[in-house]
């Protein structure tokens, strides 16, 4: 080997000696706080700690969580936001009522979220004691108090403006509500039309709420398709067909949802609100399960019935060896396989997907602010 070549390669092992002795000493950037708001779709346990019907707290939730075991999550395994946490770096966020949420891992985040919500105060009445939206928003007042204790009111805000916020609202106010019961008290008052007008005018307030309490990246996810989820299948369905009423309500509820994002960023002049697709993302693997890898979209893990879609996912149900061939865990929500894909979407999918960016856009984006 001549002196030349000799030179370039020492040269080249002490730039790598000191890109390696650099990228050990320089601390990584820290993970961005994270903050959940919404229904059973989000909630990490917060209806563990409330005397309510609307828990996910026995076996055989959480059969395939890493502790194996019921954490109020309404899933087999992880939920949508563990899953969104993985994906940005950070650790799960805990249930706001978790007495583990204190100290540094406030600074983490927190999980608002309670199973049977919806937009409207009287959705989920039947589920008796639950943390409505409003109660939420207060929490996160206070959770902001606590962190201005903790490390200043300054960093605070600062920690809540550079936040990742995710809501999930308004599948309950369909199924807990308006069409609850036939003639319920909403359809007696309301129109479908004139109905989906008044939650869009009522989330609109929900979502400008969060802006004023500072947060400036809120993910707002539509609606699924309500009416081909299993337990709709079983009350509605007589060959697997989805139920046309609540398909139809949840037709005219995502795209005034879109425009109530778009409205919202026009109004403040930024790219505050994101919508996700949820529709879609859904529709795609219950329209073709086995191109995702299911053996069914129609017929839940966990259940009992047609579809196995009446009642509650309890140690008496039907339950499917592998949770990974089937698209929906219970009645309702989907397996983590299910929110796996979701959450994949979230990160990297076309405008059809997600409206005007996506997730990994939004980081990167941000993190050269």
């Amino acid at each position: 080997m001549d002196e030349h070549n000799r030179r370039i390669i020492s040269s080249t092992f002490i730039f790598l000696c000191v890109l390696i002795t650099w990228s050990i000493a320089t601390p990584q950037a820290e993970a961005r706080a994270f903050f959940v708001f919404g229904d059973s779709l989000v909630d990490n346990g917060n209806n563990n700690y409330l005397a309510t019907t609307a828990r996910a707290d026995a076996y055989p939730y959480g059969i395939d969580s890493p502790a194996h075991r019921a954490s109020g999550r309404f899933s087999n395994g992880l939920n949508i936001p563990d899953l969104i946490s993985e994906k940005i770096g950070s650790e799960p966020t805990l249930p706001y009522l978790s007495p583990e949420l204190d100290g540094e891992r406030l600074l983490v985040g927190a999980n608002f979220a309670s199973a049977g919500i919806g937009i409207l105060n009287d959705t989920g009445v039947q589920f008796i004691n639950i943390i409505r939206i409003r109660t939420q928003l207060e929490y996160f007042k206070q959770y902001q108090r606590r962190v201005s204790a903790l490390i200043g009111e300054n960093q605070a805000q600062n920690l809540v403006k550079q936040a990742l916020v995710l809501i999930t609202l308004g599948g309950n106010d369909f199924v807990n509500n308006y069409y609850l019961v036939p003639f319920s008290a909403r359809s007696r008052q309301f129109a479908l039309p004139d109905y989906v007008v008044f939650l869009i005018s009522e989330y609109r307030k929900i979502l400008e709420s969060l802006y004023e309490l500072g947060a400036r990246r809120i993910m707002v996810t539509g609606t699924g398709p309500l009416g081909c989820v299993p337990a709709e299948l079983a009350l509605h369905s007589r060959n697997g067909e989805c139920a046309t009423e609540l398909q139809s309500a949840v037709n005219l509820f995502n795209p005034q949802l879109v425009q109530l994002v778009n409205q919202l960023n026009t109004e403040i002049g930024s790219d505050v609100f994101i919508y996700a697709n949820a529709f879609e993302m859904h529709l795609d693997f219950i329209g073709d399960p086995q191109a995702y890898g299911f053996v069914t979209s129609k017929v839940a893990c966990c259940g009992q019935g047609a579809f196995n879609g009446f009642g509650l996912c309890t140690p008496a149900s039907n339950l499917c060896p592998n949770r990974d061939l089937y698209a929906f865990w219970d009645g309702f929500h989907p397996s983590e396989r299910a929110n796996r894909l979701i959450v994949d979407k979230f990160m990297i999918a076309s405008t059809e997907y997600m409206h005007p960016m996506n997730l990994s856009t939004i980081m990167a984006l941000d993190s050269r602010t």
